[in-house]
């Protein structure tokens, strides 16, 4: 009999012997992508400080299609309330770069004068760090979202083979799948948990 709290034996399948049903490496690779890619979504957007590296990925929409701010001006920080953008190489894209750090999210304002692009750093406040723990967990949500369509597209894979392998096989396969998603959503949540922390102080 099973002792009271033990966690549920880990099922771990031989990759070899499915592999002609489904790549076990491939779906967890999926999902190891979903979490790089919220990690990425914290380290670029959720950050209290903004430095001047924040806007490099800023996309400018110019009438020679779109470009990431730092392809176009150069980025500096003068003080740390101040970020600087040179636009003088792209004269004709001023408008549309201080348009796109508008827009970015970031809550800046940007100043136009001539082709320089002054970004005052807001200070940041209490309301300004809650507005960023709420998209870190916006954005947990969604990567979220994002795995369990990686674990029922595979878990799908192997309802295909319903007929041709036995129920145990099946069972077991979707049962480690689950245990993949969990894993890699427990992961997510640990991410979500040192953001929050960082970001409410």
């Amino acid at each position: 009999a099973k002792g009271k709290g033990q966690a549920p034996a880990k099922v771990n399948i031989s990759a070899a012997l499915v592999e002609d049903i489904i790549n076990l490496e491939e779906t967890n690779e999926d999902m190891q992508a979903v979490i790089e890619a919220l990690k990425e979504d914290f380290s670029r957007n959720l950050s209290v400080r903004t430095s001047p590296g924040a806007l490099d990925h800023i996309i400018v929409m110019t009438k020679d299609g779109k470009f990431p701010l730092n392809q176009l001006g150069q980025i500096s920080q003068k003080s740390p309330q101040l970020i600087i953008v040179n636009m003088t190489d792209f004269p004709e894209s001023t408008a549309a770069a201080a348009k796109a750090i508008r827009e970015s999210g970031m809550n800046l304002n940007p100043e136009m004068d001539g082709t320089i692009i002054r970004v005052p750093i807001p200070k940041v406040t209490r309301e300004h760090r809650e507005s960023l723990a709420k998209l870190a967990k916006q954005s947990t949500n969604k990567s979220k979202e994002a795995l369990r369509k990686v674990r029922s597209k595979s878990v799908n894979q192997v309802k295909k083979f319903k007929s041709k392998v036995s129920e145990d096989t099946i069972w077991l396969l979707e049962k480690q799948i689950q245990q993949m998603a969990d894993g890699a959503a427990a992961e997510m949540d640990k991410l979500l948990a040192a953001k929050t922390k960082e970001l409410l102080g």
